[in-house]
């Protein structure tokens, strides 16, 4: 492993992230940074969320803004509002010994005026979600016309939200020759058709942990039990967490709603994130949540991706997901940035095949607890 600064990061940058207590290189940035420090390229990065990507691409991004042409130079796109705000306040951060380099993060449920006044500042760097970003578009509200990078964060996520048109429809408005840099957690077809229409035949890739697609500090449990006992299942693991907190993933919103409901009932602090909430409903629940107002968030799939929640210890899966790339994206929101977690299923003796299957794709082992 080598250091940020032997990695060819700018000493003002290694400053901010020494300030940060971020001193040593995860693995992605260790196989990304010198790539993208490197000169023009496009590359493929794949790693697990909370592995410390957004540094793994921030970093060089920011070192190759150039100060003086107050242009928007770089475009990073994720799937949802809070990434966007995460990602634009660590750019902030990296940048506080260097000279300024202004980020503004635009994303849906967000007054799209207040967004248009505040591009008309000098703006080197936007964080985007699609959707919004093709909003501004269309009212000649921005230019892309000197971006020099663009960046797909979460790539699969923002394809499984059903964003594939609006990146399609972004892309064509990057000049050409822009360097493309894609990160995503798994790779599925879709992933893999975008790779080979959008980005160059030789462009890098790297891969954190081999075969691993999920953080290895997360420790994967399940209990079998049957439909009607997982509520009293899921008061038990309550209790042995103490006063650690989680989320609880439901695959609907009734179920969703239903379990928050609940949990009420048995005075445990809860509330429910779900599609069809507002925005700020949304951003209320996550208030109480950060300040510690609330032990457990209930969240379906798609309500619960992006968050990024600091000192997250588990996650349970109260219903099993869809797919295994869910799984992927649920367990992510524990163990981050170094941290450990647990991430525990409750199922009946007939979904024990489907935890099987997890073990196989995704290169991981789940441990009995009853």
């Amino acid at each position: 492993m080598k250091s940020f600064k032997e990695l060819g990061v700018h000493k003002d940058f290694v400053k901010a992230l020494e300030g940060l207590n971020i001193t040593t290189p995860s693995e992605i940035q260790n196989l990304a940074i010198p790539i993208l420090l490197n000169g023009k390229t496009d590359l493929v990065g794949q790693a697990q969320t909370g592995t410390g990507k957004t540094a793994a691409f921030g970093l060089p991004l920011l070192q190759s803004i150039d100060v003086s042409r107050s242009e928007i130079q770089g475009l990073i796109l994720c799937p949802t509002r809070e990434l966007g705000q995460q990602i634009a306040k660590a750019l902030f951060r990296f940048t506080k010994y260097s000279d300024k380099i202004f980020t503004e993060a635009v994303y849906g449920g967000e007054k799209i005026d207040r967004q248009i006044g505040a591009l008309r500042r000098p703006t080197h760097i936007v964080v985007a979600t699609p959707g919004r970003l093709i909003d501004l578009l269309k009212r000649k509200a921005l230019s892309l016309d000197k971006v020099k990078t663009i960046i797909l964060d979460e790539a699969d996520e923002m394809l499984s939200m059903g964003f594939k048109k609006e990146l399609n429809q972004i892309l064509s408005f990057v000049p050409k020759d822009a360097n493309k840099w894609l990160f995503s957690a798994t790779m599925p077809h879709t992933i893999r058709e975008m790779i080979k229409e959008h980005l160059s035949i030789d462009a890098p890739k790297v891969e954190t942990s081999g075969k691993t697609l999920v953080n290895e500090n997360i420790q994967h449990k399940y209990f079998v039990c049957d439909e009607d006992e997982k509520l009293h299942v899921l008061m038990q693991f309550i209790k042995s967490q103490h006063k650690d907190r989680g989320i609880v993933f439901c695959r609907t919103k009734k179920a969703t709603q239903h379990l928050a409901k609940q949990l009420i009932a048995k005075n445990i602090a809860t509330d429910a994130i779900h599609g069809d909430l507002y925005q700020k409903e949304r951003d209320k629940v996550m208030r109480a949540f950060k300040k510690e107002n609330l032990q457990l968030i209930v969240a379906t799939d798609i309500a619960a991706r992006g968050l990024d929640i600091d000192a997250l210890s588990y996650v349970v899966h109260y219903q099993l997901p869809e797919s295994e790339e869910y799984y992927t994206h649920r367990s992510g929101r524990t163990a981050r940035a170094g941290n450990s977690g647990v991430s525990m299923a409750f199922v009946t003796a007939f979904e024990r095949k489907k935890l099987m299957e997890y073990e196989n794709t995704l290169g991981i082992s789940f441990e009995r607890v009853r």
